[in-house]
């Protein structure tokens, strides 16, 4: 045959495929003197390779349904320990009077949340240091004979204890809020300050943690915009920032879910 000719395979020593062939069948080259296998027979009842032809009589224990696998406490005990699935914290079902105001009816309530108390770490420093040195000045005035000194310190601290009370209130009204359709900040005492972002225009989130933040748990918060315009940008001293993270991930690409896990725990409460 000339190399260049195409093969025919249906000349001398071509060999038909399996389902053409009734006789079809692999042959072992140690078994050729055995009587039990005769040349050219399949392996049709042969208990040794266990190997049958399947027939219209046979019968199969087979179900469309599918069944679950079924496993011991002994068997799932430790899965969850070291790495898996973060459990969502428990959030109050109705927000706060503070917060109640700013909702419109048809939004759903997610959550809220103060800042860190690491937020009040500079003023009650501040307060701390003030009250040592203008309480140590005023001693040493005192024993000076320098009455109208001393009334100067004790005016200072009470300027300086002013501003830490007031700090201390304005931490208490701030919070952050998360809803079905956006996150915002609230906060201020007299001048109340508003601001939010649509859930729908969030282009990128992340949050940061310092080596202090982790040790404590929090974090601030940087989500940017589609637009030019961004009045919630960066939100410092968030507790439990991962936690946070992962609900606000959740509500802008599974809101499905999440309506599923809150009716769920809804019906688990009523019973």
């Amino acid at each position: 045959m000339d190399p260049g000719e195409p093969r025919d395979l249906r000349g001398e020593g071509a060999r038909r495929p399996q389902d053409d062939d009734d006789s079809y069948g692999w042959r072992d080259p140690s078994l050729a003197d055995d009587p039990d296998y005769p040349d050219g027979e399949p392996f049709e009842d042969d208990p040794a390779y266990g190997r049958r032809r399947r027939s219209a009589d046979d019968v199969f224990d087979e179900t469309d349904e599918y069944q679950a696998p079924s496993f011991t406490a002994e068997e799932l005990e430790g899965l969850d320990r070291g790495g898996g699935p973060r459990r969502f914290l428990p959030l109050e079902d109705e927000p706060t009077t503070l917060v109640a105001r700013y909702l419109f009816p048809t939004e759903r309530y997610r959550g809220e949340w103060k800042r860190h108390w690491i937020h009040l770490a500079k003023p009650i420093g501040i307060g701390a240091a003030a009250t040592l040195v203008l309480g140590y000045l005023a001693g040493f005035l005192t024993k000076q004979n320098i009455n109208g000194l001393v009334t100067v310190a004790v005016l200072i601290w009470l300027g300086v204890i002013s501003w830490v009370a007031w700090e201390v209130f304005d931490w208490y009204f701030d919070r952050f809020i998360l809803t079905n359709k956006r996150v915002m900040v609230v906060n201020g005492i007299i001048t109340r300050k508003v601001a939010m972002m649509p859930l729908l225009r969030v282009t990128d989130m992340k949050y940061e943690q310092s080596a202090l933040g982790r040790m404590l748990s929090y974090g601030t918060f940087v989500l940017e915009s589609a637009g030019q315009d961004q009045a919630l940008r960066e939100v410092k001293h968030l507790p439990n920032p991962n936690e946070l993270y992962l609900r606000v991930v959740e509500e802008m690409y599974e809101p499905q879910a999440v309506e599923a896990r809150l009716g769920k725990d809804d019906e688990g409460d009523d019973a």
